[in-house]
């Protein structure tokens, strides 16, 4: 298959209405052709294109920043001489001066398929300053390597954030490009928006499920998305970064585990079986214990949960429920220990008077039922399939593959 960098780079025609206009890129680590070349230097190199500027989100153009919420300063590229601004430093919606430096912007970004990833709120930002600045965004499009699937409840009114573009489940099942059609169609924006879209993309077929599998090299979108396994549990896992718990920062297997020093967790684990069975199909727990080199608990040996989807022969990706499996951990804790402090307390994504927790659900409603010991998991059940299929039928227009 070829992604929208290749096409873009493989045929002049596609690339012909950018001859005259200054280009910008938008672009991070993971923002490489197949030959694992990055876009910038790809794209640099055709004669006929003048680059005049690049964009970073979080975590840096090229990769800097190895923990989560560091932000990344604005720079000269060396070799090109060109500015390099971070939409993940001093400022996360571009300014005035970034905007004059462009024509056209190339999006070209590896999404991981869950709404709190910051690498489409940074999307939706570009798009509403190019409709104010009468400025051309093009995404070539990239896969959605956590597949078609949607899960989670949807993001309420008034939650927006950074770690909350819009009103959408966790697990999107979009590509960028597609999430680009919706916020400007959501959005009311004007503006001349193309994208460049896949090859031959089979979101629906094994072993991958929205990621071509032994086709193409993973490359870390971010320093804590090592792997397929990651992409795939990341719309549960991420919930973590609300808690006291680990999510494996620190480690070898980031947002794959959770645990924390005082959690038993095979008690954890069979009472999670014996709430909802039903929750946790589609792969396989492990207990395991491993010591934080940084982040939450470093230093410390921390008895956990891994959540294995990477055998076949267990993975199931339409009964794989990662949100629901997350949720119901914090559940059975709650079961176990009701006074347990879980929520962790703290500014997270510039935003201090909210709950993590709360911006990362986008509401306060997984919290209350993880904390009411009188609802069931019915009830969460309930709401989030409605809010499902409402996304479902609300994406559809969208659709491109």
């Amino acid at each position: 298959m070829k992604f929208g960098l290749d096409r873009l780079l493989q045929d002049p025609a596609l690339r012909a209405p950018l001859i005259g206009q200054r280009v910008a890129l938008l672009a991070h680590p993971a923002s490489l052709t197949r030959e694992l070349n990055h876009s910038l230097d790809a794209l640099a190199a055709l004669p006929e294109l003048r680059i005049t500027a690049a964009f970073g989100p979080q975590h840096g153009l090229r990769g800097d920043k190895q923990d989560n919420m560091v932000e990344s300063p604005d720079f000269l590229d060396p070799v090109l001489g060109i500015p390099v601004f971070s939409l993940y430093g001093t400022v996360r919606r571009p300014t005035d001066a970034m905007m004059d430096s462009f024509d056209v912007l190339l999006v070209d970004l590896q999404d991981l398929g869950c709404r709190i990833y910051t690498f489409i709120t940074t999307l939706r930002y570009l798009l509403e300053a190019a409709a104010a600045h009468g400025k051309a965004v093009w995404v070539l499009d990239r896969p959605n390597p956590a597949g078609r699937p949607v899960e989670g409840l949807s993001l309420q009114p008034g939650w927006e954030s950074f770690v909350g573009a819009g009103p959408m489940p966790m697990r999107h099942g979009m590509t960028m490009g597609e999430l680009g059609h919706w916020f400007i169609d959501t959005l009311g924006l004007q503006l001349d928006y193309q994208v460049v879209t896949m090859e031959d993309w089979q979101p629906e077929s094994a072993p991958g499920f929205g990621w071509p599998l032994n086709e193409r090299s993973w490359i870390n979108p971010s320093p804590n998305a090592p792997n397929l396994s990651m992409a795939r549990a990341y719309a549960g896992t991420v919930m973590l970064e609300g808690t006291t718990w680990s999510e494996g920062r620190g480690t070898t297997r980031p947002l794959e585990l959770f645990g924390a020093p005082d959690l038993d967790a095979r008690r954890l684990i069979a009472d999670m079986r014996a709430t909802a069975p039903q929750w946790l199909q589609g792969c396989v727990l492990r207990e395991c214990w491993f010591e934080p080199t940084f982040h939450k608990h470093a230093g410390q040996l921390c008895n956990g949960v891994q959540i294995h989807v990477e055998d076949p022969q267990h993975y199931g990706h339409d009964s794989f429920k990662p949100w629901r499996l997350q949720a119901l951990a914090f559940r059975a804790l709650r079961m176990q220990a009701p006074q347990y402090p879980l929520w962790r307390d703290f500014a997270y994504e510039y935003e201090n008077d909210r709950l993590a927790i709360d911006l990362i659900n986008g509401g306060p409603g997984l919290r209350e039922w993880v904390d009411d010991p009188a609802a069931s998991p019915d009830v969460l059940d309930e709401l989030a399939c409605l809010d499902e299929m409402a996304w479902e039928a609300e994406r559809a227009p969208f659709l491109l593959y």
